[in-house]
Protein backbone atom coordinates (compact mmCIF):
# COMPACT_ATOMS: atom_id res chain seq x y z
CA UNK A 1 0.00 0.00 0.00
CA UNK A 2 1.63 3.48 -0.78
CA UNK A 3 2.17 5.91 1.93
CA UNK A 4 0.15 9.53 1.31
CA UNK A 5 1.86 12.30 0.45
CA UNK A 6 2.20 14.79 3.03
CA UNK A 7 0.04 17.85 2.27
CA UNK A 8 0.07 21.17 3.93
CA UNK A 9 -2.09 21.50 6.87
CA UNK A 10 -3.63 24.85 7.51
CA UNK A 11 -0.91 25.74 10.28
CA UNK A 12 1.47 25.82 7.33
CA UNK A 13 0.10 28.81 6.22
CA UNK A 14 -0.58 31.20 8.79
CA UNK A 15 1.01 34.33 9.53
CA UNK A 16 2.61 34.87 13.46
CA UNK A 17 3.77 37.83 14.23
CA UNK A 18 7.27 36.61 13.65
CA UNK A 19 6.59 36.79 10.31
CA UNK A 20 6.10 40.52 10.39
CA UNK A 21 7.60 43.57 10.09
CA UNK A 22 6.86 45.61 12.82
CA UNK A 23 8.76 48.15 14.26
CA UNK A 24 9.25 51.51 12.75
CA UNK A 25 13.53 50.84 12.46
CA UNK A 26 12.89 47.15 10.57
CA UNK A 27 10.50 49.54 7.86
CA UNK A 28 14.04 51.55 7.95
CA UNK A 29 16.03 49.05 7.22
CA UNK A 30 13.63 48.16 4.25
CA UNK A 31 13.63 51.71 3.14
CA UNK A 32 17.04 51.80 3.21
CA UNK A 33 18.97 49.54 2.34
CA UNK A 34 16.29 47.94 -0.95
CA UNK A 35 18.48 45.21 -2.15
CA UNK A 36 15.48 44.43 -4.74
CA UNK A 37 12.78 46.62 -5.99
CA UNK A 38 9.46 45.55 -8.29
CA UNK A 39 6.99 47.90 -9.59
CA UNK A 40 3.98 47.73 -11.40
CA UNK A 41 1.01 49.75 -12.11
CA UNK A 42 -0.71 48.40 -8.51
CA UNK A 43 2.00 47.83 -6.41
CA UNK A 44 5.92 48.31 -5.04
CA UNK A 45 7.66 45.86 -3.40
CA UNK A 46 11.00 46.46 -1.97
CA UNK A 47 13.04 43.48 -0.47
CA UNK A 48 16.49 42.64 1.55
CA UNK A 49 18.42 39.94 2.53
CA UNK A 50 17.13 39.82 6.70
CA UNK A 51 19.52 37.29 7.85
CA UNK A 52 17.02 35.08 9.09
CA UNK A 53 15.51 31.16 8.05
CA UNK A 54 12.45 33.14 7.32
CA UNK A 55 10.45 35.73 5.29
CA UNK A 56 8.94 38.50 6.90
CA UNK A 57 5.96 41.13 5.25
CA UNK A 58 5.55 44.68 6.12
CA UNK A 59 2.71 46.52 4.62
CA UNK A 60 2.89 50.55 3.97
CA UNK A 61 -1.13 50.95 2.34
CA UNK A 62 -1.51 54.71 2.36
CA UNK A 63 -4.60 56.35 3.09
CA UNK A 64 -3.53 58.40 0.24
CA UNK A 65 -3.72 55.83 -2.46
CA UNK A 66 -6.40 54.03 -1.17
CA UNK A 67 -9.23 56.30 0.41
CA UNK A 68 -12.02 54.25 1.89
CA UNK A 69 -11.07 51.83 5.03
CA UNK A 70 -12.72 48.66 3.14
CA UNK A 71 -10.18 49.26 -0.04
CA UNK A 72 -7.17 49.39 1.84
CA UNK A 73 -8.43 45.89 3.78
CA UNK A 74 -8.80 44.26 1.01
CA UNK A 75 -5.85 45.06 -0.25
CA UNK A 76 -3.81 44.19 2.55
CA UNK A 77 -6.64 40.69 2.78
CA UNK A 78 -5.16 39.53 -0.77
CA UNK A 79 -1.12 40.58 0.05
CA UNK A 80 -1.62 38.61 3.34
CA UNK A 81 -2.94 35.44 1.64
CA UNK A 82 -0.23 35.75 -1.26
CA UNK A 83 2.60 35.95 1.20
CA UNK A 84 1.68 32.88 3.10
CA UNK A 85 1.55 30.64 0.28
CA UNK A 86 5.04 31.95 -0.61
CA UNK A 87 6.68 32.36 2.48
CA UNK A 88 8.89 29.07 1.87
CA UNK A 89 9.97 30.81 -1.31
CA UNK A 90 10.84 33.76 -0.21
CA UNK A 91 12.79 32.51 3.22
CA UNK A 92 15.45 35.08 4.18
CA UNK A 93 14.16 38.17 2.47
CA UNK A 94 12.45 41.16 4.29
CA UNK A 95 9.80 42.46 1.87
CA UNK A 96 7.72 45.67 1.87
CA UNK A 97 4.64 46.05 -0.22
CA UNK A 98 3.33 49.73 -0.99
CA UNK A 99 0.07 50.63 -2.63
CA UNK A 100 0.00 52.87 -5.89
CA UNK A 101 -3.12 54.53 -7.49
CA UNK A 102 -4.07 51.50 -9.42
CA UNK A 103 -4.80 48.96 -6.42
CA UNK A 104 -7.65 50.89 -5.18
CA UNK A 105 -9.51 50.05 -8.81
CA UNK A 106 -8.23 46.56 -9.21
CA UNK A 107 -10.18 43.30 -8.87
CA UNK A 108 -8.87 40.56 -5.99
CA UNK A 109 -7.88 38.73 -9.82
CA UNK A 110 -5.07 41.37 -10.96
CA UNK A 111 -4.16 41.64 -7.36
CA UNK A 112 -3.04 38.37 -6.87
CA UNK A 113 -1.65 38.13 -10.29
CA UNK A 114 0.35 41.49 -9.26
CA UNK A 115 2.04 39.35 -6.55
CA UNK A 116 2.31 36.14 -8.08
CA UNK A 117 4.47 38.20 -10.93
CA UNK A 118 6.60 40.34 -7.95
CA UNK A 119 7.43 37.39 -6.15
CA UNK A 120 8.41 35.78 -9.14
CA UNK A 121 10.65 38.86 -10.35
CA UNK A 122 12.44 39.00 -6.43
CA UNK A 123 12.73 35.33 -6.93
CA UNK A 124 14.51 35.24 -10.25
CA UNK A 125 16.56 38.43 -9.21
CA UNK A 126 17.60 37.20 -6.11
CA UNK A 127 19.01 33.54 -7.27
CA UNK A 128 21.05 35.49 -10.22
CA UNK A 129 22.39 37.68 -7.55
CA UNK A 130 23.59 35.02 -5.19
CA UNK A 131 24.96 33.06 -8.67
CA UNK A 132 26.92 36.72 -9.56
CA UNK A 133 28.28 36.31 -5.69
CA UNK A 134 28.90 32.81 -5.87
CA UNK A 135 31.26 33.55 -9.49
CA UNK A 136 32.82 36.50 -7.74
CA UNK A 137 34.08 34.58 -4.99
CA UNK A 138 35.38 31.86 -6.60
CA UNK A 139 37.42 34.28 -9.21
CA UNK A 140 39.59 35.49 -5.86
Amino acid sequence: MPTPTPTKTRTDYRFPRQLRILTSNDFQQVFKQTGQRSVDAHLTVLARQNGLDHARLGLAISKRMIKTAVGRNRVKRQIRESFRHHQTQLAGLDIVVLSRNAAAQASNLELRNSLQAHWERLLKRISKQKKDTNKSCEAH
